[in-house]
């Protein structure tokens, strides 16, 4: 499979993933993990999927407490290609910087943005939808790579698709972005064969990306240009950046002005939300599934997921579609049902002032 020509995979790495605590902590968040089984953790998994496409062409953003973890599991990527953001100010400073670095640098660039902590099953599915949104987005389109709806989900965002967009096979325009809706309306989307999930995927030049943001944010556009112009103004113009989503920030308002399109796509794909998410992307036989060492695990009549990482025997009778996780210093014991409140402890550890723990 050959590269693409001036192609760069960008790829957030932030977040600290508070629905898998205790796997997951600030110091070490989810994207430093293997939580697949495959020896590989999410952010390795990130750019073996994209090395046929882009070859050496990276752009890792994360922050400055985890650049050294990072690079320890990317000795591919060089130091230079590993930008650190100075603290959170979410995904459009982040991906915002690495679009100016990369429009100083390449002026024929076409970025794709992927986050650090997905999963994609099927890989050369994916990479004929990135080529696909190169193509599009080398005549100035913002391209999202739509996933087609694998249930009626109300936890993510949806693309409400319209025509297809002439002279691109393959492609249609974006109308809207729907921000997470119930599973009635949801359901609706699905019926109608014209919503994709929004994974938060972007294709677009560099310099595109930059100007749509100058339209609505001009003083945000302004400032990363001016950090990538002088990377020592960084510490400077870092805490005056706006805390927002590429999603709100461009996208949106984009699809508005009829400047943005997708590529909608048919691979597998799974946000690691949680651990429900999680037991279902690693279900199998027998149960409950074991992330980490099998033999650490007893299961009497059991189902749902262990996950035995502080070395101790975890046994599990009589419960169903339960989640342990054991770690050193913390244990977790809930459900697949309300794993979505695991972020609750969180919070209430750092009200508690437990930062050891978060």
């Amino acid at each position: 499979m050959s590269s693409i020509d001036h192609f760069w995979a960008v790829v957030p790495a932030g977040g600290a993933g508070t629905r898998l605590w205790p796997l997951s902590r600030r110091s070490a968040p989810k994207f430093l993990h293997d939580l697949t089984g495959t020896g590989r953790t999410l952010l390795q998994g990130t750019l073996d999927r994209l090395a046929p496409l882009a070859e050496d062409r990276f752009v890792v953003v994360t922050g400055r407490a985890h650049r050294d973890a990072v690079l320890k599991q990317l000795p591919e990527v060089g130091p230079e290609r590993v930008l650190a953001e100075p603290s959170p100010r979410d995904s459009m400073a982040a991906i915002g910087l690495a679009a100016a670095v990369l429009e100083r640098d390449d002026p024929d660039a076409v970025m794709g943005s992927f986050p650090a902590d997905h999963v994609i099953r099927d890989p050369d599915v994916f990479a004929d939808c990135v080529r696909t949104a190169a193509e599009v987005a080398r005549d100035d389109w913002l391209v999202t790579l739509g996933i087609e709806p694998a249930f009626p989900s109300s936890a993510f965002g949806y693309v409400h698709l319209g025509d297809p967009l002439p002279g691109h096979p393959g492609a249609r325009a974006v109308l809207e972005f729907v921000e997470k809706p119930s599973v009635r309306t949801a359901t609706e989307y699905i019926a109608t064969g014209r919503y994709r999930w929004n994974a938060g995927m972007f294709v677009v030049r560099p310099t595109v990306l930059l100007d749509l943001l100058g339209r609505w944010h001009p003083e945000f556009a302004a400032a990363l240009r001016a950090i990538a112009a002088e990377p020592a103004r960084l510490d400077e113009l870092w805490t005056g950046l706006p805390k927002i989503a590429l999603d709100h920030a461009v996208a949106e308002p984009a699809a508005d002005a009829g400047r943005v399109v997708s590529v909608p796509s048919a691979f597998r794909w799974e946000d690691i939300g949680d651990f429900d998410s999680l037991a279902a992307l690693l279900a199998g036989d027998p149960q409950p599934t074991v992330l980490g060492d099998e033999a650490l695990v007893q299961a009497l009549d059991a189902s749902g997921l262990v996950v035995p990482a502080s070395g101790r025997v975890v046994a599990v009778v009589g419960l169903e579609d339960v989640v342990v996780v054991d770690t050193p210093d913390a244990l977790l014991v809930t459900t697949r049902a309300r794993a979505q409140e695991v972020k609750q402890v969180v919070a209430e550890l750092a009200d508690r002032g437990r930062s050891d723990l978060v």
